[in-house]
Order: C-alpha cells, then structure tokens, then sequence
C-alpha cells in the first residue's frame, strides 16, 4: 500500500524499518522538527525516524501544525492509502484523518483505554502495573479513544524499568503494525469500540514529580524510580558543604529491614538503605550532575553518606 508514516523518537523508527522491509511504498514520512540537541543545545539535529527516514531514502516533511489549509492540501496530494501514526507529538486534524483512503491507524504503547495520553510506558511501570501492551486503533479526533484493531500483552516484570520496557514494546509495535497493515490492505481488519470504563491517562511527566519522595511506601518509591529509569531520572538531593546537590537515582531495590522509629530519607546503614513512610529502599545505581552512573558502593568511595544522615 501507499503508506504515509508519522512519528517522531526512537520508538518509533523499528515501526517505520518494518513497514517498508514489508515491501509498503512509504510515499512520505511526517516527524517533528529538528531540535536543538547536546548538553548545551548548540548543536539542531533532526529527530530518530527522520534520520531512519533519510537512510531508507524516504522524503521527510517536518511541519510545525497540521492545522493550515496549505499543509492539510499537500498531505492530501499524497494520494495514500493509510497514514502510520506512532508517536509523532502532534495533533492530526480531522481533513489529516480522513484524507487517507484507508484512515489513519497509531500504534500505542498501551491496554487502552488505560493509559490514554503521552506518557503510558513512565505511568504504567510507576503505578505499579503487572502488565501493558500495544494496541492497534483506527485513529478519531479524540485523545487515544479510536476502535481498537489489534492487541498483543506484554508483562512488566518487577525490576522493569521504562527503558526496557520502551524497547520491548516498540519491537511488539513494529511487529503488530505489519499485521494491521497487511490485513487492511486485504479488507480484514474489523475494529472494536474501547470499552467506556477503565479509563486512565498518562500526562506528560513534569520535572516537579521526577523528585524522589521518601515518605511514600518504600514499593511506591521502587515503581517511581525504575519508571523514569534511564529518562528523566529521579533524583533527591544531599548536604555538599553549605549547599544540597542533586544526586540522580537510576536503580534501587526494596529492603528487608525495620525502619520503625526513622523519619523517612533517613540513611540506615553503610550501603545506602534508606527509611521511607512504610519499610525501606536499597539504592543502587546513582549519578551527580556531570558524572557518570556508578554502584553505589562506587559512588560511597567518592561520596561519604554516614548512617543518620536524612536525604531527600
């Protein structure tokens, strides 16, 4: 078929490999602008699925809204049979919708309609889901509420964090994809309504939550750190001379130890065990602004943290 496909991040971009190793003319590829990029911003680079798009030799357009009559024409003039939406960050209109001959189909990483919205692998892995998936859905003007094509289940094991959680689930995307598009192409594939309860979104993550808060039940502050793992990162803060500095949290674990009596962020003993409102998290994997990832025994040679000391 003649596919346009629109995404943006990594995520994505296996979605679009698989659809034209599947043999799909992708007559053209939408993503979000180029961005700027380094730990100064100094340097613009355009986004994952351009440059997979550029090394399969596919035209990239990187428009800034689809709201205006001249874009919403040209994409029109692209003649496709189904648009690919997968990640792609912007809204499509309802002319963007309907212009393909076939409709427009997403790719989300969620059992909808749980996890509605931008952020559903971070929000499923930080309530404490025991599974998510990818849901096929013939795309409508509303947020994620489409019939639903295709569903394939995934488990979130308990030491899961989003980043493997993010890899394994755009490899599922890609897969269930090429199912969707070969069974449309073939006229057979029937869709089916979200149902009207369970519903849930996942809002973008805010820099505001990404703090670690000690007070919460010590599986609580497990399921938040290991669902902005790799990406944000969570993070507390430590006494550095007259000043407290951020210190990022990529790895812990829930320990077996008494906390009763310890105000939560209080450090326990000499491998960074922390009391939090309800039992007590062991850290794992830490990072200072700048520096690298360590152990935390690594991280102690440089750091002292003595028992006693409240972090947060």
């Amino acid at each position: 078929m003649r596919i346009i496909f629109m995404g943006t991040p990594g995520y994505a971009a296996p979605t679009l490999e698989a659809l034209h190793a599947a043999g799909h003319e992708i007559v053209a590829v939408y993503s979000q602008p180029p961005r700027p990029a380094g730990r100064r911003g100094l340097e613009v680079l355009p986004s994952p699925v351009h440059r997979t798009a550029d090394a399969l030799g596919i035209e990239v357009f990187t428009p800034k809204s689809l709201k205006s009559e001249d874009e919403q024409a040209a994409f029109r003039a692209l003649n496709a049979d189904a648009a690919v939406v997968v990640a792609y960050g912007l809204i499509l209109p309802k002319p963007i919708l309907e212009a393909p001959r076939l409709g427009a189909w997403n790719g989300h990483a969620s059992l909808l309609p749980r996890w509605r919205g931008a952020a559903p692998i971070q929000r499923a892995i930080m309530a404490g889901d025991s599974e998510t998936g990818v849901m096929i859905m013939q795309m409508d003007e509303g947020l994620d509420t489409g019939p639903v094509a295709l569903t394939e289940t995934v488990e979130i094991t308990p030491a899961m964090t989003t980043g493997e959680l993010h890899d394994k689930l755009a490899d599922v995307t890609a897969k269930l994809m090429v199912e969707a598009m070969a069974r449309l192409e073939t006229g057979k594939l029937p869709v089916t309504a979200q149902p009207d309860e369970g519903v849930t979104y996942a809002a973008k993550i805010s820099k505001a939550e990404t703090r670690v808060d000690f007070t919460l039940e010590a599986q609580q502050v497990h399921d938040h750190v290991r669902g902005l793992a790799p990406s944000p990162g969570a993070w507390f803060e430590i006494a550095s001379g007259d000043r407290a500095e951020r210190v990022k949290l990529l790895a812990a674990e829930v320990a077996d130890m008494d906390v009763k009596g310890q105000a939560p962020g209080t450090v326990l003993d000499d491998q960074l065990t922390i009391a939090t409102g309800k039992g007590a998290i062991r850290l794992l994997t830490l990072q200072k602004a700048g520096g690298k990832p360590l152990k935390a025994e690594d991280f102690l040679r440089g750091t002292a943290i003595a028992p006693g000391t409240v972090i947060g």
